[in-house]
């Protein structure tokens, strides 16, 4: 019994433990930087990569069909 109230009085001194509260409220904060962080990435990609891909693709395809001069070749029925 007395060992146990040794190391009660031992656990309860110690200031350099770290409780639960501390843990969650650490885990907690850690959570709330990392959904900034990923909400911020989103909108940097709605706003600036997603518009520009689009425009170049639309760029590339718009004028790869403006210069075609070949010969239309209908595509062939099964009838035929």
């Amino acid at each position: 019994m007395n060992k146990f109230i040794v190391k009660s009085q031992t656990a309860l001194a110690n200031k350099t433990a770290e409780t639960y509260v501390d843990s969650a409220v650490k885990i907690l904060i850690a959570i709330v930087i990392g959904a900034l962080l990923l909400a911020a990435l989103v909108m940097v990609f709605d706003i600036v990569v997603i518009p520009g891909v689009t425009d170049e693709l639309n760029e590339m395809f718009n004028s790869a069909a403006g210069d075609y001069e070949g010969e239309y070749v209908p595509a062939l029925t099964p009838g035929e």
